[in-house]
């Protein structure tokens, strides 16, 4: 047998553009002119079936080609899809949908051949069946540099559930329904412009059974134990990602919060907490992001203070935590003031992105919120937002409309 390099140069030199070379157990190997190149391991199914395949494995190469994907991930999705079509009796029947239940205009990446299709009323039986499934997806997935070639990071978050926050403005469980903030979620993440999520394992994790975080930043939400209204909400410990998880799962980066109460004894242990994470991290090479505020009690609830000496107090001492900064971001409310933020922000020269919080729940709130990011995007460290249920949950027009209203603003 010819060496499979040796045939992809002369499929070359005879004057394709793209040399493709079918390997059996051995995978498939792609050659482009331009010297790019991709081999991709085989997806390892019980065959029922051959016939189909090739069509499956050439159609879903078109697909791939058509929607400018990189060569590695449409190899690895004709090759999924081939061997999708190679698991079933049914032929034309078996081939790969789009799927559109999730809302999603980009076709995703497939799974093996037990998760391979998959829509959101499939979730449960995959987990239930194959939990092997996730580790599988998580490896599988295709990754990208933190910052892409826009130069800004447009990231949406669905972290909330965790802490029992699941309101909206006047709706009290707006995040409850899980399969509808899937479909938010893909639909978000499907508009040009997004570069990534922001959620605790549940939610990532049905996101790449979904195959919506191929090329996406990932970034694992790391302590969630301050649960909205209880006592201990400020001893707000690490029931997340760590970041060895964050790490195993190929994940891009985690998100941590540290809110200070001066008249709470529970923040001295989210602040150590905090500084151990932030090593961990560092230690992996991982970017973390400090979402920091100076809080208080108000009423008994806990209210986080957006004046411009508070939000400078809690940069100054987010950006003091752990043995090194080198990997930490800043993830900054903008001030009551948004004319504040160019002053405030002189507090330290870590790299910083906007969070969007709770805006209210009117469309006049919503267009506040937009003047708002407007104005502190043009601050030379701000390099991007994480928002997350203003765009996911807009008091105004759809999801998608949102979401594209945020990316203009970068």
């Amino acid at each position: 047998m010819r060496d499979p390099r040796a045939c992809a140069e002369a499929l070359l030199a005879a004057g394709v553009e793209l040399a493709v070379v079918k390997q059996g157990p051995k995978g498939v190997l792609a050659v482009h002119r331009d010297g790019r190149s991709a081999e991709v391991e085989p997806v390892p199914v019980e065959v029922v079936n051959g016939l189909g395949a090739g069509d499956a494995f050439g159609g879903s190469l078109c697909h791939g080609l058509l929607a400018g994907w990189e060569l590695e991930r449409t190899m690895r999705y004709a090759n999924a899809a081939g061997a999708l079509v190679a698991s079933r009796l049914a032929c034309s029947s078996a081939m790969p949908p789009s799927r559109r239940s999730t809302a999603s205009s980009r076709e995703p990446l497939p799974e093996r051949s037990n998760a391979l299709s998959l829509s959101i009323p499939d979730l449960t039986a995959v987990r239930a069946r194959h939990p092997e499934a996730v580790a599988e997806a998580a490896a599988r997935r295709s990754r990208r540099p933190l910052i892409g070639d826009s130069g800004r990071l447009m990231i949406v978050a669905a972290d909330h559930p965790a802490r029992g926050a699941l309101g909206v403005g006047d709706r009290g469980l707006a995040m409850a329904n899980r399969a509808d903030l899937l479909e938010r979620l893909c639909t978000a993440l499907s508009r040009p412009g997004v570069d990534g999520v922001l959620a605790t394992a549940d939610v990532l994790e049905d996101l790449l059974l979904l195959g919506v975080l191929d090329d996406k930043v990932v970034m694992g939400s790391m302590n969630r134990g301050g649960l909205a209204g209880a006592a201990f909400e400020m001893d707000d410990r690490f029931t997340g990602h760590r970041a060895e998880d964050i790490a195993r799962l190929r994940f891009d980066a985690g998100k941590l919060l540290l809110r200070i109460d001066y008249d709470d004894p529970g923040s001295l242990s989210t602040m150590e907490a905090t500084a151990r994470a932030i090593d961990a991290m560092a230690a992996r090479e991982l970017p973390v992001f400090v979402e920091p505020f100076i809080s208080r009690r108000v009423g008994g609830r806990v209210r986080n203070d957006l004046s411009a000496e508070a939000v400078t107090r809690s940069i100054a001492i987010a950006s003091g935590l752990g043995g090194t900064s080198a990997y930490t971001w800043l993830k900054l409310p903008v001030t009551q003031d948004p004319d504040d933020m160019g002053e405030v922000l002189e507090t330290s020269t870590l790299p910083a992105v906007l969070l969007g919080g709770d805006i209210g729940g009117s469309p006049a709130d919503q267009s506040a919120a937009y003047e708002r990011w407007r104005k502190a995007l043009r601050l030379p460290t701000v390099q991007g937002m994480v928002v997350g249920r203003s765009l996911l949950y807009p008091a105004e027009g759809s999801v998608e409309q949102a979401v594209d209203t945020a990316v203009g603003l970068l």
